[in-house]
């Protein structure tokens, strides 16, 4: 059976463009009752990218209207609404025999100079092998001080390490919005008493409604790179949170943010 790693870097290698300008992507072999967002959001900045191949992606929007089949193959749909000399504008719809599963706003910039100015707080050292923690669609290194599936209530903030094996460069801001879509649900639920991302299915359901993804920087391959995420809200059963992707030595690469549907089982205990 293919390892997962192997499995997810072969999902990002597009069939295309075709005569209409789409690209195929298969899916993961996974055992997920439904296609992974994060797989779609990989594959929309692979479409993106070999569209525009004279730019770099900027920003990435993405809707996801209804779930994908693991099943079937995913087609995407692309349409440039401006291709200039220093922007481009895409558009991009994820596709299966039902319809549209995803949707998808794209921002190309092509790679110049200018002043840099950061404002972020410092970035602490990377933490030991003893830090490790494994999440079960993340085929690589991962480390982190904070704990997802702690039942007490915690601040709602998670700082998530996270290095990928030695790979094409190409792949790597693909495989960081493959690795942005996984965590900011659980980092929501943190301060919930007695309910943590291990819940999923029993005490909440839950689905991602939108991602967006800003890329600040080039995406460096197989480095440590800190995922710092903060939700500062979860009501009208859905959660918002946000996040930075800084680099070891403290450079912003990188931003997002996500609104995901999020329904308890239970209800809401009375206010004191």
């Amino acid at each position: 059976m293919t390892d997962l790693w192997t499995d997810l870097l072969g999902c990002l290698d597009l069939e295309g463009p075709a005569e209409d300008g789409s690209f195929a992507g298969r899916n993961q072999a996974l055992t997920y009752h439904r296609l992974f967002g994060g797989q779609l959001l990989a594959q929309f900045v692979r479409a993106a990218e070999l569209t525009c191949q004279d730019k770099a992606l900027k920003s990435l929007h993405t809707l996801f209207p209804r779930a994908g089949r693991a099943d079937e193959p995913v087609r995407y749909e692309v349409a440039v609404h401006h291709a200039g000399s220093s922007f481009a504008t895409l558009t991009l719809n994820a596709v299966q025999s039902r319809g549209v599963i995803a949707t998808a706003s794209a921002s190309m910039h092509a790679v110049e100079d200018g002043r840099a100015v950061q404002t972020v707080a410092a970035v602490p050292p990377v933490p030991g092998p003893e830090r490790a923690v494994e999440f079960n669609l993340i085929p690589w290194e991962t480390r982190a001080v904070g704990d997802l599936d702690t039942e007490k209530s915690e601040a709602p903030e998670f700082e998530l390490w996270a290095r990928t094996p030695e790979t094409d460069p190409v792949h790597a801001p693909a495989l960081l919005a493959y690795a942005t879509d996984l965590t900011l649900i659980g980092t929501a639920l943190r301060p919930v008493e007695g309910v943590s991302q291990r819940d999923s299915g029993r005490a909440f359901t839950s689905a991602v409604t939108s991602h967006t993804l800003w890329f600040h920087r080039p995406v460096p391959s197989a480095s440590w790179l800190l995922l710092r995420q903060h939700s500062p809200l979860l009501a009208h059963a859905r959660s918002y949170g946000r996040g930075d992707v800084l680099t070891e030595d403290g450079a912003l690469i990188a931003s997002y943010a996500q609104e995901s549907l999020v329904r308890f089982t239970e209800p809401a205990a009375p206010a004191d």
